[in-house]
């Protein structure tokens, strides 16, 4: 066994747990969140938190419960990449497993070959899995619109076009939930750094939506094409245009999510994206 402290986590902890969570996406990439001060207290400094302490007090471990958006159970957790293979891992599982009060999705923000193999042992099953990229903005693509396109910001006005142009992008794909969708929009607004200016829904000559991006902070939240326009270049444009918005507000790097089988990943990776790290949703099997 781990032999680590085991407590509570605290406001007082959060210095520690940025380092930990840097920690490991240094070593496993990830999504920049792990190490964000904002998002660790939110997820880790919860009513049903804990952290594991080693023998000189640092916090090598850390797991919390919650409920997403949804209300739906939710699990995250971290381990200090120099103290695995000690059985942190197990002794999390089992924290999460009775702390959860019933079925519970297992958030991985930062994945490690490591847990890949301890949840394959526990039995639980990979839902979800996207490769976290960035661009490094030092050359953005130049990619021209398509003719006979335009595209105009997110307002009130045009909400309502972005939430034809999210359901004509991805109704045709495996997965797509319908209800999901009808609470996109409201999620979009929600979402932290959303910027309406920068997000764009393409229209074509007749007023028909041909496809959309939305953008927060430095991520590229959202990007689809409508099927009659794709492999035309719009996509590209879209990506391009996001990060030229993104680079005059002086960010140094664009971050994405993407599918890891999803094709994309080709398109991205050509303008000039590279791989940051895996991050996954597990299941009880």
């Amino acid at each position: 066994m781990s032999h680590l402290n085991w407590s509570s986590t605290t406001p007082d902890d959060v210095d520690d747990l940025v380092r930990l969570g840097q920690a490991c996406l240094d070593r496993d990439g990830g999504l920049p969140d792990v190490a964000d001060p904002e998002h660790l207290q939110k997820v880790f400094v919860t009513n049903t938190a804990i952290c594991g302490r080693d023998e000189l007090g640092e916090i090598v471990a850390a797991a919390a419960v919650g409920r997403n958006g949804a209300g739906e159970r939710i699990a995250a957790a971290l381990v200090d990449p120099a103290v695995m293979g000690r059985g942190i891992g197990e002794e999390l599982a089992a924290w999460v497993d009775e702390h959860s009060g019933g079925p519970v999705s297992l958030v991985m923000d930062s994945m490690s070959p490591e847990a890949e193999r301890l949840f394959s042992r526990l039995g639980l099953r990979r839902v979800l899995a996207e490769t976290v990229m960035c661009h490094p903005m030092r050359a953005i693509p130049n990619v021209r619109l398509p003719e006979n396109i335009l595209t105009i910001p997110f307002t009130d006005d045009t909400s309502e076009a972005f939430q034809h142009a999210y359901t004509a992008s991805f109704c045709d794909q495996p997965g797509y939930d319908a209800s999901s969708a009808q609470a996109w929009g409201r999620w979009l607004r929600e979402q932290r750094g959303f910027q309406p200016e920068d997000s764009r829904v393409a229209l074509d000559r007749d007023g028909h939506v041909a496809g959309f991006v939305t953008i927060s902070k430095n991520w590229i939240e959202e990007v689809g094409v409508v099927p009659a326009w794709r492999g035309r270049g719009l996509g590209a444009h879209l990506i391009a245009r996001s990060l030229t918005a993104i680079s005059k507000r002086g960010a140094s790097l664009t971050w994405l999510a993407v599918g890891c089988d999803n094709p994309a990943r080709t398109l991205y990776q050509r303008l000039g994206f590279r791989d940051c790290g895996t991050r996954a949703l597990y299941e009880r099997g």
